[in-house]
């Protein structure tokens, strides 16, 4: 008589690249894979079958591990698997993939857990829910996350840091070069060609008294005017070219729609998740 095979157990392995300040933090994707993949062969009791792989992050600009659930559109097809019964859990290299805010980490874990199922990492095994009688485990699994918490505070430290220094230095410390500038071997230089390009729009608004709008047609139907990336003028990127307060206020408008854009996207995710709980 043949012994019954035990179903495996069907996993989402999470991957996240995180950033400090746009910097990788060295841990790639393609390892994070491997050394789940890795894991999940070694299991024979039960077996594991990674049935999807989700991804927080693109090695470029990568995802914070302070960011909750529902702006973790990776995690939250992981969690979405498992609450439509196509998954048992997930899988993650360590905790430190899923968050590094303990806070962060304990919330996962419970969306997890609230779900039914299963938490796992290559570097431990299983995460069992806290039980009572056991306070041990829920100490040990959170002081996990202090020193993860605290690893990222000190990264971030140095950057910060690093960044002052430089720029009380003169040098180029982040963020994208305005137009009239570039970024040569870490400092900013002068672009002649984007500067001449300023210089002759302010000329053709001072002399020629054109409006904004009228520059900005006049700019597009020539071919050696291209705005900083190669693409089309439009009247707001010419307006804060030449005004400064115009810079300040498109940059407060466009802060508010992201910041008004990710609250909806969050309200939504949490929205649908909540449903799924229910």
């Amino acid at each position: 008589m043949s012994t019954p095979r035990i179903p495996a157990l069907r996993l989402v392995l999470v991957r996240r690249v995180s950033t400090a300040g746009q910097v990788v933090d060295g841990y790639g994707l393609d390892a994070q894979e491997a050394d789940g993949r890795r894991w999940a062969k070694a299991q024979t009791t039960p077996r594991v079958r990674i049935v999807h792989v989700v991804t927080d992050g693109d090695g470029k600009a990568g995802k914070s591990g302070t960011t909750l659930l529902e702006e973790r559109p990776g995690l939250m097809t992981a969690v979405e698997w498992i609450a439509e019964g196509r998954a048992d859990g997930i899988l993650a290299p360590n905790l430190d993939r899923l968050a590094r805010e303990l806070t962060v980490q304990e919330a996962v874990l419970s969306y997890v857990w609230a779900l039914g199922g299963r938490v796992f990492t290559a570097d431990h095994g299983e995460h069992l829910e806290d039980d009572a009688s056991d306070p041990m485990r829920t100490a040990m699994r959170q002081m996990r996350g202090v020193f993860h918490q605290l690893d990222r505070g000190l990264i971030i430290k140095r950057l910060t840091e690093g960044r002052a220094a430089k720029g009380e230095r003169g040098g180029y410390a982040y963020g994208a070069p305005r137009f009239g500038q570039r970024a040569v071997d870490g400092e900013l230089t002068a672009d002649e060609r984007e500067n001449a390009i300023a210089e002759t729009f302010e000329r053709w608004r001072d002399e020629e008294g054109l409006s904004i709008r009228a520059i900005c047609a006049r700019a597009n139907a020539r071919d050696d005017m291209p705005a900083k990336r190669g693409g089309r003028w439009h009247p707001t990127t010419v307006a804060r070219l030449l005004s400064p307060e115009a810079r300040e206020k498109a940059r407060q408008q466009a802060a508010r729609a992201r910041a008004e854009r990710k609250e909806r996207e969050r309200r939504e995710r949490a929205g649908r998740l909540l449903d799924r709980l229910a």
